[in-house]
């Protein structure tokens, strides 16, 4: 703020001097300068206000969120005893003022190494490149077989009926060793007799005369399927997929494993793994991967076409198939392979390209240099709910540099699926039980997932160069407690893209009646004008810094942008351009939770 002011008295100096000095020609860009100069004061004043009054509403609230007492009795250790909190990782028991900015210092000083020592997953970003397909195989999930999804079936039942979470995840005297253990041996109870009832002789081979440690193989890769499952499909087990990570996390303490006589968890079965166990990872260097891979998109291209591109990818897939079988690889597990990574492709297809689809409609209407008054991007802290304060300029490229950093987390999903499922199930991860001011969470560090976030704004700030806001990632504290609602979170940016591009994408077919053309052309004045005015004001108050009591939990933070923009989505129905998505079939962002 002293700089701008400071800058701004010099230009004001400067313009004066060259006004008494003759140069007309300089008095306009001069005083241009003075405006931007004024308006970047002016934001700079508003923001440093806007702290200060978040500091001080956040100590008023802190006792309630349970973050200013250590060893509160609302604080219940994982695995009933102290866990050790590596250094700089701290959280639960710090001010959230100063654990804030502890984790501001701590994420610059890790991006900084980071940046520096660069990762395998700017790599995995190039699917084009020849080591591509190796590098995103490693974490990509086997697509389940016939077999596997009938015991898929059978865990959602048994999940389904638990109440694991209500009975563990309670502030309680008796011991939490022995409630975790028994709802764990009630869940294996449940599959075995889910078993009997789906194949009676499979059912008595599986629970005569045997213990649940006899039955470990059985129970470790239901319980696997379910986790890989949910990976390749994260619309599915919305409910279900919580109490399961719950209960595998807690089966992790030894404790519990010396009770159970037997571990929950297994390693992901991944098409590298697979292939590796095989001998066949040289196929995923052939040339004819990308063919046989390709997710092919009908659009409006002739059907000749579309059938074409469909014999080539069948005809590349037999190739590979026959070209690397072997006798401990055979046609079939190839094939699984090759679909497996085109199920990949498909999940990128619905859940990459609607981000890729809105930067497109960003740059095409919007230009950060010149903005139409009409349509103009700039926000007001404090007008219309918003908590940012930035002009046209500035908030086009907030804009920008957040669906980018979302299409790249779009894109590494899958790794980071991976990487998250690692850091919830890692022996001796313990987790603080606390009241995070939205209930009873579990709050637990997430080191691999932290680096790997780290690495994708890391990419994202080099390739846009110039960052607005806060690069604060938000994870192991009161804001996102774990690493399973760090994902969580991200998930939703398909279910809030989604909907709005197929609107702006059906608005010239909606003009083909002409009853609903007059009713556009006179309310909005046309399709055109029509579509900007809602990219205007989804651009504008998706990215707002609201949604939240203060600037630590929403603004301008990594984590805070999505949180804006669900709340853009909570008013939707609002606005007055919600008419016109109820015509272009919109039903809501929150999808199916069955």
């Amino acid at each position: 703020e002293v700089d701008s002011r400071t800058m701004l008295s010099q230009a004001e100096s400067l313009a004066g001097l060259v006004e008494q000095g003759g140069g007309p020609d300089l008095v306009p860009y001069l005083t241009g300068l003075r405006q931007g100069l004024q308006d970047s004061a002016v934001e700079a004043r508003n923001f440093a206000a806007q702290q200060r009054a978040d500091v001080e509403r956040t100590k008023r609230t802190s006792a309630q969120a349970g973050l200013m007492s250590p060893g509160g009795s609302e604080a219940g250790l994982k695995r009933m005893r102290e866990a050790p909190t590596p250094a700089g990782l701290t959280n639960g028991s710090a001010h959230p003022a100063e654990q804030t900015a502890a984790m501001e210092t701590s994420m610059e000083d890790d991006d900084e190494r980071g940046l520096e020592e660069g990762t395998s997953a700017s790599s995995c970003v190039n699917t084009s490149g020849p080591g591509s397909f190796e590098m995103r195989a490693k974490f990509i999930p086997l697509r389940l077989t016939l077999d596997e999804r009938r015991l898929l079936r059978l865990l959602e039942a048994a999940l389904s009926v638990s109440e694991y979470t209500d009975k563990v995840d309670v502030l309680a005297m008796r011991s939490k060793v022995q409630r975790v253990h028994l709802q764990i041996k009630d869940i294996c109870a449940i599959l075995s007799g889910l078993v009997v009832a789906q194949n009676y002789k499979k059912g008595q081979q599986l629970i005569t005369d045997r213990s649940f440690k006899d039955n470990a193989p059985f129970f470790q890769e239901c319980f696997e399927l379910g986790r890989r499952y949910k990976v390749m499909n994260p619309d599915r087990m919305r409910s279900e997929y919580g109490k399961l990570v719950y209960m595998l996390m807690d089966s992790a303490d030894t404790e519990i494993q010396d009770l159970l006589e037997f571990k929950c968890v297994r390693p992901l079965r991944t098409v590298h793994r697979l292939l590796e166990e095989g001998g066949g990872l040289a196929m995923l260097q052939d040339a004819h991967m990308s063919t046989a891979t390709a997710e092919i998109v009908a659009g409006d291209r002739p059907r000749h076409e579309v059938q074409r591109d469909i014999k080539n990818k069948e005809r590349a897939r037999s190739q590979l198939a026959r070209k690397y079988k072997n006798s401990r690889l055979s046609e079939d597990d190839i094939l699984r392979c090759l679909y497996s990574i085109s199920d990949n492709n498909s999940y990128l297809l619905f859940n990459r390209d609607p981000v890729d689809r809105m930067l497109e409609y960003l740059r095409s209407y919007f230009t950060p240099s010149s903005p139409d008054p009409e349509f103009s991007l700039a926000i007001q802290g404090g007008a219309s709910g918003a908590r940012l304060t930035h002009n046209h300029e500035r908030q086009y490229n907030f804009v920008l540099q957040s669906l980018t950093l979302w299409r790249e987390i779009s894109h590494d999903m899958f790794q980071l699926w991976c990487t998250c499922d690692d850091d919830l199930l890692q022996e001796g991860n313990y987790y603080r039980l606390s009241n995070t001011g939205q209930g009873l969470n579990r709050v637990q560090q997430a080191p691999k997932v932290m680096r790997l976030m780290l690495n994708i704004l890391g990419r994202c700030q080099r390739r846009i160069g110039n960052w607005v806001g806060s690069s604060v990632i938000h994870l192991g504290d009161h804001n996102v407690p774990n690493a399973l609602m760090l994902i969580d979170k991200y998930t939703q940016v398909p279910r809030i893209l989604n909907p709005v591009v197929l609107v702006l994408d059906a608005l010239p077919r909606l003009t083909r009646d002409p009853q609903l053309r007059a009713y556009i052309d006179k309310t909005f004045g046309g399709v055109e004008r029509c579509r900007r005015g809602i990219l205007a004001d989804f651009f504008k108050h998706a990215f707002d810094g609201s949604g939240a009591d203060s600037f630590f939990d929403a603004g301008s933070c990594i984590d805070g942008r999505l949180t804006s923009a669900w709340n853009w989505g909570s008013k939707v129905e609002k606005k007055t351009y919600y008419p016109v998505f109820k015509l272009a079939g919109f039903t809501g962002f929150d999808g199916d939770f069955k």
